[in-house]
């Protein structure tokens, strides 16, 4: 299927890794100008070189990066130094850390709330009004299923994406952006296979002193399709939401997670 979305130039966050990288290089493959970003300079730079190399990348689609903390304003501020219209944006920021909720203090909240709900939405505040003048946009925020379903560990992340769907929930059905064929959607991802889940599960077996085998089998166990989810597929799903077939699609919450969940709803 041709998405419709050749030559448009999309801005990526979180980027040089995992479900960011993902949706970079689907987008790279459907003939889309992706800009990388990330605070990490060497990876972000593998990552760019991958893409570069990807075969199944038109040689006409660009790949740039900036490496830069997004969630500031100085970070903001080199973006758009190097673009100011944007056609896609993917908000990502890597999830805050899970703990008790008694240990943590304002300060850790104001850091997860920047990231995880003000800075998306600052990137959705510059970039739609402009979307909408150009009669395109699409904008999708990679949250959680946590959004869905919380988990007691993740409260940081419960609130801070809670947040930033209920913001969605409303911005995404304005007339002034829908009509104007600019949709705003999150993607709701599960078990990946990614860094953070490497890093949930070594948490467990700190807890538990259980093998770190014997956690992810019974994690994997857990979810229908019993297996993790792996960042390419979860790129298309990202893709596809940008294409020209997505535009009736807005203020939705995806959910991706090989059928976890189990609520009807």
């Amino acid at each position: 299927m041709d998405l419709g979305i050749t030559g448009k130039w999309a801005l990526v966050g979180g980027a040089s890794k995992g479900l960011g990288f993902g949706c970079a290089q689907a987008l790279s493959r459907e003939g889309v100008n992706v800009v990388l970003v990330a605070r990490g300079a060497e990876a972000l730079a593998q990552a760019v070189a991958a893409l570069k190399a990807d075969p199944q990348r038109p040689a006409a689609a660009e790949v740039l990066s900036v490496a830069c903390d997004i969630t500031t304003p100085e970070g903001r501020a080199q973006i758009f130094a190097l673009r100011r219209d944007w056609d896609i944006v993917v908000t990502n920021a890597g999830g805050p850390p899970p703990g008790d909720f008694r240990d943590w203090d304002r300060d850790t909240w104001i850091q997860a709330v920047d990231a995880n709900m003000l800075t998306p939405i600052e990137l959705i505040k510059a970039t739609v009004d402009g979307m909408a003048a150009r009669g395109f946009g699409r904008i999708v925020n990679i949250t959680s299923s946590s959004v869905k379903a919380p988990i007691d560990i993740l409260g940081l992340s419960n609130g801070a994406r809670s947040g930033l769907t209920g913001f969605v929930a409303g911005v995404a059905r304005m007339q002034k952006l829908a009509a104007a064929n600019v949709t705003i959607n999150n993607l709701l991802p599960g078990a990946f296979d990614t860094d953070r889940l490497k890093a949930t599960l070594a948490g467990a077996v700190k807890r538990t002193g259980q093998p770190l085998e014997t956690i992810a089998d019974s994690r994997r166990k857990a979810i229908p399709a019993q297996r993790f989810g792996q960042p390419p597929e979860f790129g298309a799903t990202c893709a596809f939401l940008c294409s020209q077939h997505a535009g009736y699609i807005t203020g939705q919450n995806v959910l991706i997670d090989g059928g976890a969940y189990p609520g009807t709803y």
